[in-house]
C-alpha cells in the first residue's frame, strides 16, 4: 500500500528530487533518470505484493529505488550501477533522505545473482551502447556487441524466473523481454510497460 503519510518535497517533482545532487548530475536528469511520475507508477506495479525484493538494473543515482522505497516501505528496492561515481551519489542520497528499505550495489549487473530478486525495473540502461551522442560519460566501454550481450544475458535471466515475476520497462527496445512475459499495462505513449511472467 502506498505510504501517503509523509511526502517530503524531494518526492513531489523531478526538480525537487534532483536538488539532492550536484548541478552536473541534475543536468543529466531529463535524459537519464526516471521521472518521478514514472517511478511511482512502476513501483506501484512491482511492489503490489508488498514484501518483494525489487532490482533496478542500471540504477544511476538511485532515483527509481529511492522513490519506490519511499512510497512502498513494505518492499526493498535495490539498484545495481557499474559507475562508481553514480553509486556514490545514490548512497549519499539514501543517507540524506534516511531511506532504510533501499540498497545500492556498485558493479555490472551480470555480476549480480538475479535469482535473489523477485521483480525488476529496467530503464534501458543498455541503449548507451547504441547511442553515440547521449552517453553519460566515457568511463566505460561501449559497443553494439555489448548491447547484444547484455540484452541476451538479461533475456536468459528473466526467462529463468518463476511465474508471477513482474517486470517494468521504460524506453526499452524489448530485446531483453522473453515471450513468456505478458503485457499487463502500458502508458498512453507505450514507453512505460508492465509485464508479468506467465
Amino acid at each position: 500500500m502506498e505510504n501517503t503519510l509523509m511526502k517530503p518535497a524531494w518526492y513531489l517533482t523531478d526538480a525537487s528530487f534532483d536538488w539532492l545532487f550536484p548541478e552536473r548530475i541534475q543536468q543529466m536528469s531529463k535524459r537519464h533518470w526516471t521521472p518521478v511520475g514514472i517511478a511511482k507508477s512502476a513501483a506501484a506495479f512491482l511492489a503490489s505484493e508488498g514484501n518483494g525484493k525489487i532490482l533496478d538494473i542500471g540504477s544511476g543515482v538511485g532515483k527509481f529505488a529511492l522513490i519506490g522505497a519511499h512510497y512502498y516501505p513494505g518492499s526493498i528496492f535495490y539498484g545495481v550501477e557499474q559507475r562508481s561515481e553514480l553509486h556514490h551519489y545514490a548512497l549519499a542520497a539514501k543517507e540524506y533522505t534516511k531511506t532504510i528499505n533501499s540498497e545500492f550495489i556498485n558493479g555490472n549487473f551480470t555480476q549480480v545473482n538475479l535469482a535473489d530478486y523477485d521483480h525488476f525495473y529496467f530503464y534501458n540502461a543498455f541503449f548507451e551502447n547504441l547511442d553515440t551522442r547521449n552517453r553519460i560519460d566515457q568511463q566505460i566501454d561501449y559497443s553494439t556487441s555489448l548491447y547484444q550481450y547484455y540484452s541476451r544475458y538479461l533475456y536468459r535471466e528473466l526467462d529463468n524466473k518463476p511465474a508471477g515475476t513482474r517486470l517494468v520497462t521504460f524506453h526499452s527496445l524489448e530485446d531483453e523481454v522473453p515471450p513468456g512475459y505478458r503485457l499487463i499495462d502500458a502508458s498512453e505513449d507505450f514507453l512505460l510497460k508492465m509485464w508479468m511472467k506467465k
